[in-house]
């Protein structure tokens, strides 16, 4: 078992993580080893050297995102089973899929080995999303949170999300999915989503989501007006959102998003702006230590 470890996490220590290699060599009595990657090409030279059938992330959402992609980019999701010690911020991946928030625990249930099938978001340009993806206001909350993330921690995410709709006034945007025309106006967010939360546990995005049911559920918010914006907002935290006038919500295969240009936030990392932007839904794409009846 080979565990990969990110200093930048935002409860990453180091003597957590040796905490949790005793634990988990305490199981079968195998071979755990740890290597420390700061960059993308420090994590492409050790998996370059290291053939373990077991990869653990240890860190947040940004670095199982990074395992994930790389190993897909690689070709090698198929022959690698990957595991995750959350100790990040938001750990939004390891709430949606009932991993444990304590290392120890955690620790545990990778010790204990039992894996789950699960769906993967593909974009354009060959990235991945595990958990969710953002075009509009979502992106722009991510930005104004990775502002205050080092000091609020998972605060951060509604902080910025309060921002974000309070000077987020919509985009010009075509929505497509799955072939057909299915939006075409000044739109709040455009999100699609493996699993229910984002945000730290604190919006559930797409309620009925799950990680393992060959489908994404496809959100677009038309409450562009300043009480419409509110009222999606509020309702982004418990779910209730999907019920409103102003919001499609079902299930698609795969999605387009163009327009004017715009910010894509996947799994919380923000980049562009693009005018134009593909996904499609990969089924049992990749194979997670996670407890069986999550998602």
């Amino acid at each position: 078992m080979l565990i990969i470890t990110h200093g930048g996490a935002g409860r990453f220590d180091e003597e957590t993580v040796e905490r949790v290699v005793e634990i988990l060599r305490a199981g079968d009595g195998g071979q755990v080893d740890v290597c420390q990657c700061g960059t993308q090409e420090e994590l492409q030279r050790t998996l370059d050297e290291r053939d373990d059938e077991t990869v653990v992330a240890a860190g947040g959402d940004g670095s199982i995102h990074q395992l994930v992609a790389t190993l897909y980019a690689r070709d090698e999701l198929s022959r690698r089973t990957v595991g995750l010690l959350p100790l990040g911020t938001g750990n939004d991946l390891a709430r949606n899929l009932g991993i444990p928030l304590d290392p120890g625990q955690a620790a545990r249930l990778i010790r204990e080995g039992g894996t789950r099938e699960l769906d993967l978001l593909v974009d354009d340009e060959g990235g991945v999303v595990l958990n969710a993806v953002h075009v509009g206001v979502g992106a722009t909350a991510a930005t104004y949170a990775a502002r205050f993330k080092h000091f609020l921690k998972v605060a951060a995410f509604p902080l910025g999300a309060v921002l974000a709709g309070l000077r987020a006034t919509g985009w010009r945007l075509r929505v497509e999915a799955d072939g057909e025309l299915v939006a075409e106006d000044k739109l709040l967010m455009v999100g699609l989503s493996n699993a229910p939360g984002i945000a730290g546990g604190s919006a559930q995005l797409a309620p009925d989501a799950s990680p393992a049911d060959g489908r994404m559920e496809l959100v677009v918010s038309a409450a562009t007006g300043p009480i419409a914006r509110v009222r999606y907002a509020l309702g982004l935290r418990e779910g209730a959102h999907k019920h409103h006038d102003d919001v499609l919500y079902t299930a698609v295969k795969s999605a387009t998003v163009s327009g004017e240009e715009f910010l894509v936030n996947s799994d919380g990392e923000v980049s562009g702006p693009y005018t134009r932007r593909s996904w499609n839904l990969v089924p049992k794409a990749w194979r997670m230590i996670a407890p069986p009846d999550a998602g």
